[in-house]
């Protein structure tokens, strides 16, 4: 709880991620059981909408991102030869914000009822008259909270990236992973602030009486939506863009081949994060901005296709002709590209504006997003469960427990969501909890019920295939188990708390792999051994996200706003202890360097 390894804060990550990930599964459970038969009266009217919100709250904010932030955390310094990330403390401190954030949002359904204005929280729905009780308020002050540690991160991230490489690893030499997170951490960098604001004004308004929102009051609806979008999208890619480097990776190590196109797949990277940022109004074609800011949107939006379609042929051409694997990894970045070109063919249409006057808040459009976020994101975070456990945990997870998880959820995931396209063209609305009978939705609704068990299955085995391989088998997994071609796979699995003994020497892309095609059995060292310098552990940022954890229930409670304060007392006593903090951190010396290596031998 006080260290500030980036392996094991990772690992916390991770781990974390999977928590509110099975949760939010449950609520998705929950909104097909009610679905499945027209007329049905399991969760109705306020409880279904908490529910709804919380499920697609949960897996963008509280699943998918410290997912891939516990994969960024653990790889990258590894991949990029750097002994820890640039800002321990800071990293830490990132993790129990978002922590604190996630139990804050979830401690709605036991005090006072969950948020149930959507998981996009749009006013005049999210205003006091509309949403009374406290639930918006835990959305607001939870996803604020959470917002500043992923911001952290982000800053984290690049920090790390452009200034702790090894020698030798210049920026067209970093694996594909790495690049994603660099551009999704630039994006993180420059869209968090947007919905930072739009969360400070909304509790403004509902916790002060501001009228920022209130259009009868002179305020403006659509400027939420603005502000929640400018942050939305690049959000899309923040969450899609990791997933795209953990496919490059896996593609490339089980297809035998160096990744076809990097240079291009780079530039495309980066040119996703650049458009991201001029496509948000496409999710508001129907608020009447008229036809010149629909069109120059819907171009945009196109545009960003060229990118993507880059990826996907350069994955398929990085295949062809090579000695392929089927592992469960390389199954699940197989089954990622027709999945996710399905979603984005959805994504195209959906940007022609007069198609989505037809299309909007039809279920047509949660098809696609789940396509695009299912489809690329959860099935590129099982992928690189699969294939960086063993670096993570020094265990392996079992591959036919694997493959079952993978025909399960598979099949699974499009029998849920591939009738869901047809819901949405018989013209059923998102965001209701009963339809009409007889009118051609009851068996595509039961089809898509039924789907749900195959993901449920699926889960499952991933989670009997994690207790296996932490509480009972024993067996070690070696250094370099699928014969990888990036560094983190030169060091022992787990990685020792230094990561590298000695700061590698990278002589070219794929830089382990370089190495073993001169016949080498090691990395070439950059350095010579010496005492290598550690930082301390703290509990400063466990105290910090307590104080912040204490001001926003404090704040949520209304009326008094003394817990509130006080939360906020502790958080600057904290960092007033942070500032005059003297600690040097600790040094490992050659000896124990030494040491290890003999043990890991």
């Amino acid at each position: 709880m006080t260290t500030v390894d980036h392996k094991k804060i990772g690992i916390m990550y991770f781990m974390s991620g999977i928590v509110f990930f099975l949760i939010g599964g449950l609520e998705a459970i929950l909104i097909r059981l009610q679905l499945m038969v027209p007329a049905n009266d399991l969760f109705v009217g306020d409880i279904y909408n908490q529910i709804l919100t919380m499920h697609g709250t949960t897996m963008i904010f509280l699943a998918a991102m410290p997912l891939l932030f516990g994969l960024m955390n653990v790889i990258v310094p590894l991949q990029i030869g750097a002994r820890d990330v640039a800002f321990p403390f800071l990293n830490s401190l990132g993790f129990w914000f978002f922590t604190a954030g996630g139990i804050i949002l979830n401690l709605s359904w036991f005090f006072g009822g969950a948020p149930d204005a959507g998981w996009t929280s749009y006013v005049s729905l999210a205003l006091n008259e509309y949403s009374p009780g406290p639930g918006v308020d835990y959305y607001v002050l939870g996803l604020q909270i959470s917002g500043i540690g992923s911001l952290i991160s982000g800053i984290n991230f690049l920090a790390t990236i452009i200034n702790m490489r090894t020698p030798g690893m210049t920026l067209l030499r970093m694996p594909l992973f790495t690049w994603t997170t660099f551009v999704a951490s630039a994006l993180l960098l420059f869209a968090m602030p947007a919905l930072t604001v739009g969360l400070l004004l909304l509790m403004f308004d509902r916790l002060f009486g501001a009228n920022f929102f209130d259009y009868t009051m002179g305020g403006s609806s659509v400027l939420w939506e603005h502000l929640f979008w400018i942050f939305g999208h690049p959000e899309v890619y923040i969450v899609i863009l990791p997933a795209f480097g953990i496919l490059s990776e896996i593609i490339s190590t089980f297809s035998k081949k160096r990744l076809f196109g990097y240079t291009s797949m780079v530039f495309a990277t980066v040119l996703i994060g650049f458009l991201g940022f001029m496509v948000w109004v496409h999710h508001m074609f129907t608020v009447g901005l008229g036809p010149v800011s629909n069109s120059i949107f819907a171009v945009a939006t196109m545009a960003i296709g060229v990118p993507t379609g880059i990826k996907v042929f350069n994955w398929l051409f990085t295949m062809w002709g090579g000695e392929i694997r089927f592992t469960t990894a390389m199954l699940w970045a197989v089954g990622f590209i027709p999945t996710f070109v399905v979603g984005g063919m959805t994504g195209v249409m959906l940007a022609v504006p007069p198609a989505d006057f037809q299309y909007h808040d039809s279920y047509f459009v949660v098809a696609h997003f789940h396509y695009v976020l299912v489809g690329g994101t959860v099935f590129g975070i099982f992928a690189a469960a699969f294939y960086w456990w063993p670096k993570m945990f020094g265990k392996m997870l079992h591959e036919g427990l694997g493959k079952f998880q993978f025909w399960t959820f598979f099949i699974g995931f499009h029998l849920t969501f591939f009738p869901q396209h047809f819901l949405g063209l018989f013209g059923m609305p998102r965001r209701v909890f009963t339809y009409q009978a007889n009118v051609g939705l009851e068996s595509i609704n039961m089809l898509s019920t039924i789907g749900v068990i195959g993901m449920t299955l699926g889960t499952l085995a991933f989670g009997i295939n994690i207790y296996r391989s932490l509480f009972i088998d024993k067996t070690k997994a070696p250094a370099d188990p699928w014969n990888g071609r990036t560094l983190e796979w030169a060091i022992s699995s787990p990685p020792p708390e230094y990561n590298f003994a000695q700061l590698p020497l990278v002589r070219g892309y794929d830089a382990l792999w370089v190495e073993k095609e001169a016949g080498k059995k090691e990395l070439t060292p950059a350095e010579p051994l010496g005492s290598i310098h550690m930082p301390s552990s703290s509990y400063l940022p466990l105290v910090m996200a307590i104080g912040v954890f204490i001001s926003g229930m404090g704040f949520i409670a209304r009326g008094d706003y003394s817990m509130g304060i006080f939360g906020l007392i502790i958080l600057g006593i904290a960092m007033f202890m942070r500032s005059f903090e003297v600690d040097h951190g600790y040094h490992i010396e050659p000896e124990e360097i030494e040491k290890d290596k003999g043990v890991d031998a």
